[in-house]
């Protein structure tokens, strides 16, 4: 493939207002000397509302389907990329400059290296920014399973931020794309990469992460306990098995 990182979004109606600021945010990349993007929008329905917000640049490809949740419209993106690298940006989120460079850099660099995260400032109504309430871990690899150890011991909390992940095109297909899930499918993606292959940590702030009443993570039945019990179970059952298939002495 190109020198080309695919940037997916999916949208469903409440994130709407916002896809201009994460335009802008996408537009303002300085890319490495021969790398380009392409925005993949992806509406989680076909109302063609998102289509209609969008702004009339070539390198943006804007789509509709069946709804099915953001997972299912992150997959249908994915299907629709060209490139050899995709990277996550939800539609009310904007990147920071020169995050798409510091992810290429890595991926183009480092072979060895299947996908990465970075550092997050939440963006407060306000306008405000405040650093992530998480310690991040410390720059450079995160050796295979490293995430997975974390997520177990530590209640199905991440020790980085899944919507800062870049990755390998070729390594997401081959997991599946993001989990057909309710909420998490994310972190899904997230935990199977990681015991699959190495990640790297950007320890530059690479997302501004916008708080708001209408995003899908604020809503009171986010983390209603059954359910959401059920999804991290499922997510960390799937990375355990595939950790098992690749590892069998740790099984």
């Amino acid at each position: 493939m190109r020198k080309l990182i695919s940037v997916v979004t999916p949208v469903h109606g409440p994130s709407i207002p916002y896809l201009a600021d994460s335009y802008e945010s996408l537009r303002a990349q300085e890319m490495p000397d021969g790398w380009s993007w392409e925005w993949l929008v992806q509406e989680d329905g076909r109302t063609g509302d998102v289509e209609a917000a969008l702004p009339q640049d070539s390198r943006v490809l804007g789509a509709t389907g069946k709804a099915g949740g953001p997972g299912v419209a992150r997959n249908m993106a994915m299907a629709r990329s060209r490139g050899s690298l995709l990277r996550v940006l939800d539609a009310d989120d904007q990147l920071t400059p020169g995050a798409l460079a510091r992810e290429i850099e890595v991926l183009s660099s480092r072979p060895d290296i299947g996908w990465t995260t970075s550092s997050v400032l939440d963006l407060m109504p306000d306008g405000s920014t405040v650093s992530w309430q998480h310690a991040d871990p410390a720059g450079g690899r995160l050796d295979r399973a490293e995430v997975l150890s974390y997520f177990h011991d530590n209640g199905y909390r991440l020790p980085v931020h899944p919507a800062t992940l870049c990755i390998r095109r070729d390594l997401s297909l081959a997991l599946g794309g993001w989990m057909a899930l309710p909420g998490g499918e994310d972190t899904g993606l997230l935990l199977a990469a990681s015991v699959v292959a190495d990640g790297y940590f950007i320890d530059e702030p690479g997302l501004l992460y916008r708080k708001h009443p209408g995003q899908i993570t604020a809503q009171a039945d986010w983390t209603a306990t059954a359910e959401w019990q059920l999804r991290m179970q499922l997510i960390e059952s799937r990375a355990i098995a595939l950790r098992s298939l690749l590892l069998p002495s740790a099984a």
